[in-house]
């Protein structure tokens, strides 16, 4: 197996400094089926100086804004004629279904087409009333500078578009890590910006584990924005890495999510099959590798067992196998290490009383093809409680478990019962109820009677532990700038405030 060349820097792919590679692991299958570079703090210094020269004697971040717009345009189009070839690389890599790969290449394309309407759309500033017609003063934005970008395993094309579009819109140069588990649908980005016409140096790839490239690209001292979205606890030392500098900060650090299940919504049987279908969708699209992911149902007593027992009829039938095979519904883990988390998680919820109604285990052998790979059972766990590790912290595996309310006071109050503060959803046929709960959860998406959609012109990010800013939307975009406030004076004259 050859060595991908994975690193790009001042406009080249090259192998790492140390010479030091990377197999990456197929999850179907746990097979090797690509060699990379394995980049460290020496790619990173290199990478990072190319930026801060691109960025402060190259032309990108003073080209015209509808230059700029039209190069982000570019790469959508790139993306959607190599639509294919990218979604094929992205469920290999990721272990996700080809679909939901092709479906990432399509929203990724979005991010890029929306962020060049956002700044073509804008004017020259914010005029602001001085209170004098001598007086003419203006806010203005300007790009932060060199950005560093890390992003997760899990969605690595999409989570790197919600950084690189808006950067790039901005004016700014950058250098990204990819996750060292799922680096290859990034590189690919990468050449699709080079093929675009991105001058060099402005865009900037070094591939390599987080405690080395991840870790100097948050401390570097000419970096002047991190933007991470990944762990808790890697979020925590990214932040105190980047406080060194007092840089501009952006984290997303995942959720631990509510899916509030009303009665009424369960009213009918056509409402019924619905809630069903979208709490399956909620916690087990991509194995429930996801930072929004509903893994904790919420729902009223009153139709707990019928709801749970279809839900866990349901997911019993969810078909899992390579995401490149015709009819698999679900891929595997995405690392043996996930894995054996998972699996630690629901041995805790065992022993801490949880009842398994489904799952709970590694599929037989002759139940799923290839063998070998990182698979786990959808998973629902009955008769969950907020003290339980499996309902506290984010187990990012196909596990579900089931909370229990009475009335809608104490719904709201398991749904915010979080240090976390991503998304949620609440389903009910009350208008009014609906309402009332979407502005009572502390959490950065509600969704009413659905789960899961985003937009790119809506913000995106959490309160509490879920992270520091938003992606996405007007918000997002502004991440990737400082304001500046243009005060002049058209008519000067003395002030005479001393009196000699």
């Amino acid at each position: 197996m050859s060595e991908q060349q994975s690193i790009y820097v001042d406009g080249e792919w090259r192998s790492a400094v140390s010479g030091a590679t990377r197999e990456i692991l197929d999850p179907a299958d746990a097979q090797p089926f690509a060699l990379i570079a394995e980049g460290d703090a020496q790619d990173v210094d290199a990478a990072v100086a190319a930026a801060r020269r691109a960025f402060d004697e190259g032309t990108w971040p003073g080209t015209p804004v509808a230059e700029r717009a039209a190069l982000l345009r570019r790469v959508a189009d790139l993306l959607v004629r190599d639509r294919e070839k990218i979604g094929l690389v992205e469920s290999r890599d990721a272990g996700k279904t080809v679909e939901e790969g092709r479906i990432d290449v399509d929203c990724v394309a979005d991010a890029f087409r929306y962020f060049a309407d956002l700044v073509v759309g804008e004017g020259g500033g914010r005029v602001v009333d001085a209170g004098s017609d001598e007086i003419h003063s203006v806010v203005v934005h300007e790009p932060v500078g060199v950005c560093s970008l890390i992003t997760p395993w899990n969605y690595p094309l999409l989570q790197a578009s919600w950084k690189v579009a808006p950067a790039l819109a901005a004016g700014n140069a950058f250098v990204i890590k990819p996750s060292e588990i799922t680096p290859l649908s990034t590189v690919i980005l990468i050449e699709l910006l080079a093929e675009a016409g991105l001058p060099a140096g402005v865009a900037n790839i070094v591939t390599g584990p987080g405690h080395t490239v991840g870790a100097r690209l948050a401390e570097h001292p000419d970096v002047d924005l991190v933007s991470f979205t990944g762990g808790l606890v890697s979020g925590k030392k990214v932040a105190q890495a980047a406080a060194t500098d007092v840089k501009k900060l952006a984290l997303e650090l995942g959720g631990k999510n509510p899916n509030v299940v009303f009665a009424d919504s369960c009213a009918t049987e056509e409402g019924f099959d619905t809630a069903v279908d979208q709490a399956l969708n909620a916690a087990f699209i991509h194995s429930g590798q996801v930072c929004s992911a509903g893994a904790r149902l919420i729902i009223e007593e009153s139709v707990r067992e019928r709801f749970v027992a279809e839900l866990a009829r349901r997911a019993e039938k969810i078909r899992l196998g390579r995401g490149t095979e015709d009819g698999v519904e679900c891929g595997p883990l995405v690392s043996e290490q996930q894995r054996d988390k998972t699996e630690a998680y629901v041995a805790s919820a065992r022993a801490e009383g949880a009842v398994v109604r489904c799952g709970g285990k590694r599929p037989e052998p002759s139940d799923v093809r290839p063998v070998g790979g990182y698979f786990y059972e959808p998973t629902v766990l009955d008769q969950c409680h907020r003290e339980m590790r499996v309902v506290r912290e984010e187990v990012f595996g196909p596990v579900l478990t089931v909370e229990t309310f009475r009335t809608e006071d104490e719904a709201v109050a398991l749904a915010n019962d979080t240090e976390y503060g991503l998304a949620g959803a609440v389903w009910t046929a009350d208008a009014g109820r609906a309402r009332r709960v979407a502005g009572r959860l502390r959490h950065g998406t509600i969704w009413i009677n659905d789960f899961h959609p985003y937009l790119p012109q809506a913000e995106w990010g959490g309160f509490g532990k879920s992270g520091i800013g938003r992606e996405l939307g007007p918000a997002g975009l502004a991440e990737y700038r400082e304001s500046k406030h243009v005060y002049q004076n058209l008519a000067p004259k003395p002030v005479r405030w001393f009196a000699g």
